[in-house]
């Protein structure tokens, strides 16, 4: 049986005080989130205060990006090292901004899952399409090919210790929002995508849908038998929102 997931991701979103006053809130109301595990990924900035304010709750965090490069003259960027000494579980990896906005390739972000893994970090790998491809009606095409590029470099096996997403593109910040059956469609998809390789590890695979889920439509979506949860964004920002969303997709 797989645990439902609810991460929030802030993205460049809030300010210590803000931090401080979101943290509390999702504190607060964790314990009535029966059945799911909550985590919030945020700003590699706040990874200390959100260590500090959570350690020793039931709430996980992590950051939302690393280099696949364990250290150097890599201004900017942060690895896997780094977010494990800040007490990190998960990172994301591909969210559809860094690969539309810092042009990450598929094999880039093969890499720097592979990275998360080596490390002992768990990666919350992002695929998806964009409104033009959906229409094109090549969703399962990209998808695929995102899949596949992980898959070809950390394995089955490896893909099994990650958390997959899926965020149609066209949904993410838009206030549209696939349909049930719409993101039903595509989980199923990567579901027998990854039994191809291995039944045991695509039974076990946790798929989170990652597209403007918000309180009134998270539990029709996380009942879909492919659904996972979700990777939030917009509604992470409000605790209330977020621990709706924690209690929908724990079915309470």
């Amino acid at each position: 049986m797989r645990k439902p997931l609810v991460a929030g991701n802030w993205k460049m979103n809030g300010t210590r005080e803000s931090a401080r006053t979101l943290l509390d809130g999702i504190k607060a109301g964790a314990m009535a989130v029966n059945g799911a595990e909550l985590a919030v990924c945020v700003p590699f900035v706040f990874l200390q205060q959100v260590q500090e304010m959570l350690a020793g709750s039931p709430i996980a965090w992590g950051g939302q990006d690393l280099s696949k490069e364990p250290k150097g003259a890599f201004t900017g960027d942060v690895s896997a090292a780094m977010l494990l000494e800040f007490g990190c579980r998960y990172v994301i990896v591909g969210h559809s901004e860094r690969r539309t906005l810092h042009g990450e390739s598929d094999a880039e972000v093969a890499e720097k899952t592979a990275a998360a893994l080596e490390a002992g970090l768990t990666p919350i790998v992002c695929v998806g399409e964009t409104l033009e491809e959906r229409e094109q009606g090549v969703t399962n095409d990209v998808v695929g090919r995102q899949l596949d590029a992980v898959l070809a470099r950390v394995g089955s096996a490896g893909l099994g210790r990650c958390v997959v997403a899926y965020e149609p593109v066209w949904a993410i910040g838009t206030g549209r929002t696939a349909t049930p059956e719409q993101a039903q469609e595509v989980h199923a998809f990567i579901r027998a995508r990854v039994a191809a390789d291995d039944a045991a590890v695509a039974e076990g695979l946790k798929i989170l849908y990652g597209g403007s889920m918000k309180p009134d439509n998270a539990a029709e979506l996380c009942a879909k038998p492919d659904i996972d949860g979700g990777l939030i964004g917009g509604a992470s920002l409000v605790a209330e929102d977020f621990l709706a969303i924690g209690r929908a997709a724990g079915g309470n």
